[in-house]
């Protein structure tokens, strides 16, 4: 790529939040550049001070609370970190613009995606040269939206997450900005989704010649994007380079402590662990959940298969990896086991009893057997509980586990089991990091001692090395308890490191399983190979980002 005057130069930024202490740093004299056509990657975890260095570009960080102590912000050739709120409004959208990690929750969701467009051109005076509805389904139809004559007048909650984000970079990019900044866009994306939205920003920056700031903690998709790295940690830089250079001779301990966490492909080339034995603990048979599309009056007669005739066994110590895009019917499978939705159609034998036709105390004592790790724990605790109280739970439903002179100290051992500490146990839920909650989540699936353990997409919001921290943490507790674990993602390279046999899933049906090892090596579905070509890979290599990066 051709070198050119910066079109943004951020020098010496320092950003404060006021608390009632003293204010938080937030953003430690940052410095960086990005030239017209290069793509800038901001890598690093939740808290390293990506997202605040960029919101001072757009004018997010509001004073009060936030305040810009130090720095300058240089786009095009004039400083903007003083603009006032009239010529802010101006220069956002027409020349930066920004796409973020949840649409949802940034789209409208009273009006219809075109009109949000529509306002993109008004707000700026740009709708006289052509008809604005013209103009919007060209753009939708340029992010690759289906059917942009009629999906012009849906709502948000009409399109899936893949193509709300579209939806939401169709919005940015429709006046042509010099600057796309782009905050976790892919996050919670599905790999082969995830592979169409870079996919689509490239484009984009290869006809229009903008400047593209990406900010990921996700490596792969850093590696797969990036022409130059800043590493943050602690509102600081830490590392800066050209991309291949950061990842394959990382010279800070950060960076290179970030790369020792990639899961690499020799992770699984190990013989099947001591800890699994012959003994069948759970055995699906022929499970099938149907839906009747419509509702009350309008319901019609066609149904969909959310899950299909699934049937696979789990022996007690292993674990089964279920992977898929969203749809597949993975979550479908999960909820089914744990009783929380009844199949259609189909057996499933745990302990030799069927799950579907246990009763009172029966299912009861199945509940205390088998427990769920949710993807969200903030969702899946009470806030107004602390942790003493989430954790004690189970023993105050299933009384003849603990007595309850022991809870306080059981509580505390468990913390400990699961990496925390005795003085957590008065906090909320709220004071954690999403990484801490996940423990307490584990600590509260372990008060009931079960056997087996349904993790649901339970690190894929995680940073990087807080998703390998969590892995190692189920792995010892399975080597210590014995324990047995289902674990749902869409996350290759994770279920890669953890899984003994793993179940592709596509429309509700398992289309291959083999053994970790095997399925990576060889798959023998289109859709698995379709699944792991998705795989984000560098821009210099043609090989998955743990074989780049081995021994970094």
């Amino acid at each position: 790529m051709t070198k050119s005057k910066p079109i943004l130069t951020i020098d010496n930024l320092t950003v404060d939040f006021l608390s009632e202490g003293d204010p938080v740093r937030a953003v430690d004299d940052v410095s960086f550049n990005v030239c017209p056509g290069e793509t800038l990657v901001i890598l690093g975890e939740s808290g390293s001070g990506k997202s605040v260095s960029t919101g001072t570009v757009m004018g997010l960080i509001d004073c009060p609370p936030g305040d810009i102590v130090a720095g300058s912000l240089v786009f095009d050739g004039n400083d903007i970190s003083r603009l006032s709120n009239e010529h802010r409004r101006k220069l956002n959208g027409q020349r930066i613009a920004m796409i973020f990690q949840d649409p949802l929750a940034y789209l409208n969701p009273v009006f219809t995606v075109g009109r949000q467009i529509a306002e993109v051109f008004e707000a700026h005076g740009e709708a006289q040269t052509t008809t604005v509805r013209d103009e919007v389904i060209r753009l939708l139809e340029r992010v690759g939206i289906p059917d942009a004559k009629d999906r012009i007048d849906y709502y948000p909650h009409q399109f899936s997450g893949g193509q709300r984000q579209r939806v939401m970079i169709a919005m940015a990019i429709a006046l042509k900005p010099d600057i796309l900044i782009a905050d976790e866009p892919t996050t919670a994306l599905d790999v082969s989704v995830q592979a169409q939205i870079l996919e689509l920003l490239r484009d984009l920056q290869q006809e229009t010649g903008m400047a593209l700031i990406m900010i990921t903690h996700d490596l792969e998709v850093a590696a797969a994007m990036a022409d130059r790295i800043i590493v943050m940690n602690g509102g600081k830089v830490v590392e800066s380079g050209e991309a291949r250079e950061v990842f394959t001779n990382p010279a800070h301990a950060y960076t290179r402590r970030l790369m020792a966490a990639v899961p690499h492909l020799e992770d699984t080339n190990r013989p099947q662990r001591e800890a699994v034995g012959k003994e069948v603990l759970l055995k699906v048979e022929n499970l099938s959940k149907h839906y009747l599309l419509g509702s009350g009056a309008l319901a019609s007669k066609q149904e969909f298969r959310a899950v299909d005739e699934v049937s696979f066994v789990l022996h007690r110590g292993e674990t089964v990896g279920i992977v898929g895009e969203s749809g597949s019917g993975k979550s479908s499978i999960a909820r089914m086991l744990l009783r929380l939705n009844t199949p259609t159609s189909g057996r499933a034998l745990f302990a030799g009893e069927d799950i579907f036709e246990l009763e009172g105390k029966a299912l009861n004592s199945f509940r205390r057997r088998v427990q769920m790790v949710f993807q969200d724990p903030f969702g899946s605790m009470n806030p107004r509980m602390n942790v003493r109280q989430i954790i004690s739970e189970p023993w105050a439903i299933h009384r003849d586990i603990l007595p309850r002179a022991r809870w306080s100290e059981r509580v505390v051992e468990l913390l400990e089991l699961v990496g925390l500490k005795a003085e957590h146990v008065d906090r909320y839920p709220h004071q954690f990091s999403g990484g801490q909650r996940q423990r307490i989540a584990i600590a509260r699936a372990l008060a009931s001692e079960p056997e087996l353990i349904v993790c649901d997409e339970a690190v894929s919001a995680l940073d990087v090395s807080i998703q390998m921290q969590v892995i190692e943490l189920l792995a010892d507790l399975q080597r210590t308890l014995g324990l047995s674990y289902i674990f749902i993602t869409h996350d290759l390279p994770i279920v890669r490191a953890i899984a003994d046999r793993i179940l592709v899933m596509q429309r509700g049906k398992v289309v291959e399983e083999n053994d970790a090892v095997s399925l990576f090596s060889s798959p023998k579905h289109d859709y698995t190979r379709l699944l792991l070509n998705a795989t984000p890979k560098p821009k210099w290599l043609d090989l998955p980002l743990s074989e780049t990066v081995k021994g970094a």
